[in-house]
């Protein structure tokens, strides 16, 4: 048996018969082991997470506490029963003492013009409150000359009102003070709804500063529709007081 001149006669095979040097395998040309290979591989070592303190889980606690808190209480809302509806509030039909010569006894009413030219009534007062001074007195109106106003404006402007108060009656220009010189200035002062002074309003055309309430306050005792929008109401106000005054005549019908 011949050995490879190559090889230091450690790790040679026995050859077969044929002495053929390209059969002979050395052990030091053969790959390692599949366990070595795993072994020879080191391992990677990651840091692991550190665990979180208490502190932090306690932080995160109060701050989801207010959103747990909030989804409860709308829980409780969708859980909770319906409402049931206020009642209505009826009209008052007792009669009353009427506030002023040219109001009746009953709430929101004024009497017509056949009435009051008949009893002499011709000149309508109010009492008004300056914005800039603050001083407070009584203005007066001439009856017929500030209704032919009304009437007037009401033929020229009520086909394109589309049942809805102008701007002029929606933003109304205040009369003028005549302490201070102030224009635009004097206010009409206003104590109870029963109590409104709604013939002076009228004729001095600055329904349009009235609050929702006395509108639809109006508008309940003259059995018209109060929840409506606010140009509809001062609508609805001029011409039911319009219709009060000449309640023959067909141009204040709405």
């Amino acid at each position: 048996m011949k050995s490879d001149p190559h090889s230091n006669g450690k790790n040679d095979l026995p050859s077969n018969g044929n002495n053929d040097p390209w059969l002979t395998l050395r052990l030091s040309h053969l790959p390692p082991p599949l366990q070595q290979r795993s072994q020879q591989k080191p391992i990677p070592q990651y840091p692991q997470p550190e665990a979180p303190s208490t502190q932090c889980q306690e932080d995160r606690h109060e701050e989801d506490a207010p959103q747990t808190s909030q989804k409860r209480k709308r829980k409780r809302k969708l859980h909770q029963p319906l409402r049931k509806n206020k009642k209505k509030k009826e009209k008052k039909v007792d009669p009353i003492e009427p506030p002023f010569p040219w109001a009746t006894s009953t709430r929101a009413t004024i009497h017509t013009m056949d009435h009051l030219l008949a009893h002499n009534i011709t000149s309508i007062t109010g009492t008004v409150k300056c914005k800039d001074c603050n001083e407070q007195y009584d203005i007066a109106f001439d009856l017929q000359e500030k209704f032919d106003e009304v009437e007037r404006y009401v033929k020229a402007n009520k086909a394109r009102m589309h049942e809805r108060a102008s701007d002029f009656w929606m933003n109304p220009v205040l009369p003028t003070c005549e302490r201070c010189g102030k224009k635009d200035a004097l206010r009409p002062l206003i104590n109870k709804k029963r109590n409104i002074n709604w013939l002076f309003l009228l004729l001095a055309q600055i329904i349009g500063h009235c609050n929702l309430k006395y509108l639809k306050f109006f508008c309940k005792y003259t059995n018209n529709h109060k929840t409506a929008a606010k140009d509809r109401l001062i609508y609805l106000t001029y011409f039911g007081l319009c219709k009060q005054l000449k309640p023959h005549l067909s141009l204040f019908d709405c």
